[in-house]
């Protein structure tokens, strides 16, 4: 059985999950030693949370590293059918929905915290959250990706 950051697929979008964030941020996500193989294996056991969201109109996750598929109680086929709404209460939504559009219009937002909750509704609040855009390799926009290694469970 292959690992999920074996797949081709999974190696492209971490190539512009990582590149995407340095051209914004300015700084290397994580160390990019390796080929593209090595660094997706390393995006994916990341000591951080890791997930990105597609363009649709209402987003559905599209990549989710370890630490964050533990958090959110998720396998991976789940993660990839969830909309990313669904991780914020109905009442914070319209707050989540503001971050996505300051981090669309400036490209990358940090020091944002707030509150998010797992498949079985378990919620954290999550702190020093990095939201970024992602653009793909001929510049073109395709999602948005956030990081975050600070939670407790409330």
């Amino acid at each position: 059985m292959i690992n999920i950051w074996e797949n081709q697929q999974i190696i492209n979008w971490s190539q512009i999950i990582l590149n995407s964030y340095k051209t914004l941020v300015k700084k290397d996500l994580i160390e990019r030693k390796g080929d593209e193989l090595a660094q997706a294996k390393n995006l994916f056991y990341a000591p951080m949370v890791v997930f990105s969201h597609n363009t649709l109109p209402d987003p559905t996750y599209n990549y989710g590293s370890e630490k964050g598929l533990i958090l959110w109680d998720m396998s991976w086929e789940q993660l990839i059918k969830t909309p990313s709404r669904t991780t914020t209460e109905p009442l914070l939504r319209e707050e989540r929905e503001i971050l996505l559009q300051e981090t669309n219009t400036k490209g990358y937002v940090s020091n944002y915290e707030g509150v998010r909750i797992s498949r079985t509704g378990i919620k954290y609040h999550i702190k020093d959250i990095t939201m970024w855009n992602l653009v793909d390799n001929s510049n073109n926009y395709c999602g948005q990706a956030a990081t975050f290694s600070r939670w407790e469970k409330l």
